[in-house]
């Protein structure tokens, strides 16, 4: 709806009644100014044109000038947003970097521990017999060297149980609670454990010492002098507490052993860094172990079975093949046998052969021979018979006889001059 022409009064009228003398005749003058450009405006005049346009210029270089601060300010408000925005983000992004950090380095502490834990497991193989107990901090001991766990009673721990660390030993259970338990370490001097000297076997006491160390006690030094090389400290098994084969230490022998010297062994494990130990009674291993023969005979008993019936086809084929073979090889040497004697008598039949040739050569020359010698024989005995009786058989002028050279006077020269 476009506003009316009193409404434009009352709002002039209002105006001028809230306006004092000065802003009054101010206001006049601008709206009397204003109305004065709006006429002269509507006409075409060059110096209105130029005037516009010179307003205009100065508006627009006004506007510029005012804006520019304006603008100015703008820009570096939206740069000055930008860069806290950045620095929220920023911030934001090094918080969650922090934590994911974090939250990686414990994943790798995890990762770490899992593994350790998983080697501890590797080398403690929990049987029903063996438990895995955590070490704890034991500071008012009544022993010179013990240590606490945290499983006792409750997890099936007895006094007199072995103590290991990955497989060596480290002693054995002397108190039980409900939740803890006390281990005597090998170190502590009221510690005395049968042990076996490899090599030799050589057979003595071991009592502790020290963390690191324990001694000898009732060994034949005669027997240690004998050793030239490294000697291993392990459980001998007698007693029955421990049972045999169970690393402990060693002794160097490198620097010599001294026979009024004590025999000092040097224990694998360091019993002040300890965290996990493996709790195990062999007296139920050996139970277990029997229980499993026992469930284990019947099977190994068929296996057995099962192998001698093996071994016994075995066997039979083994003697069927010894025959195959022997066969094989029979037949092989008749064939061998028969070829050897039907090439002899293909030889032979080609010598036959060959001799039947020269034969038949030999008799066909000697019928020609003989053929040759009779004609002889026969021209031989016509030429006698012919210086005998030629002149019978010969024609001459007087008689009508053959010829001669014909094969009628030849006749009749065979016959002896007879014409019949």
């Amino acid at each position: 709806m476009e506003p009316s022409r009193d409404d434009f009064i009352i709002a002039l009228r209002s105006a001028f009644l809230k306006k004092g003398t000065q802003q009054r005749f101010s206001l006049l003058s601008l709206i009397f100014f204003s109305i004065i450009l709006l006429i002269l405006g509507s006409f075409n005049f060059k110096v209105i044109d130029y005037v516009k346009i010179t307003i205009k210029e100065i508006v627009y270089r006004s506007s510029f000038i005012v804006s520019g601060p304006e603008n100015f300010l703008k820009n570096n408000y939206l740069i000055v947003s930008n860069h806290l925005k950045l620095y929220e983000e920023n911030k934001k992004n090094i918080t969650e970097l922090n934590y994911l950090r974090g939250k990686d380095l414990s994943q790798k502490i995890n990762i770490l521990e899992n593994i350790k834990y998983k080697k501890l497991i590797d080398d403690y193989f929990i049987g029903e017999n063996e438990t895995v107990a955590k070490v704890l901090i034991d500071k008012q001991s009544p022993f010179l060297r013990s240590i606490i766990l945290n499983k006792g009673s409750k997890n099936n721990i007895k006094l007199g149980m072995v103590v290991l660390d990955e497989g060596y030993l480290v002693g054995k259970i002397v108190e039980v609670n409900f939740f803890t338990s006390r281990v005597l370490l090998i170190s502590d001097i009221n510690s005395k454990i049968p042990v076996s000297l490899q090599p030799g076997d050589i057979q003595a006491i071991m009592s502790g010492k020290d963390k690191q160390e324990g001694v000898l006690q009732y060994v034949r030094n005669k027997n240690l002098l004998e050793i030239d090389e490294e000697i291993q400290v392990l459980t001998s098994g007698a007693g029955g507490l421990f049972k045999s084969g169970i690393p402990i230490g060693e002794i160097d022998v490198d620097e010599g052993l001294e026979i009024d010297e004590d025999k000092v062994v040097n224990f694998h494990r360091d019993f002040s860094q300890l965290k996990y130990v493996k709790v195990v009674s062999f007296s139920k291993e050996k139970n277990i172990l029997d229980l499993s023969s026992k469930n284990n005979s019947e099977t190994l008993n068929e296996e057995i079975k099962e192998t001698n019936q093996q071994q016994e086809t075995l066997r039979i084929l083994l003697e069927q093949k010894k025959i195959a073979d022997e066969i094989r090889v029979k037949i092989q040497k008749e064939n061998n046998s028969l070829r050897n004697e039907s090439i002899k008598l293909k030889k032979e039949s080609d010598f036959l052969r060959n001799e039947s040739d020269r034969l038949k050569n030999e008799i066909l020359i000697t019928k020609k021979n003989n053929q040759k010698n009779k004609i002889q024989d026969e021209e031989i005995e016509f030429l006698k018979k012919n210086l005998l009786y030629g002149h019978k058989c010969r024609k001459n002028l007087i008689n009508s006889l053959y010829k001669v050279g014909t094969p009628e006077y030849r006749k009749c020269v065979l016959k002896k001059g007879l014409k019949k």
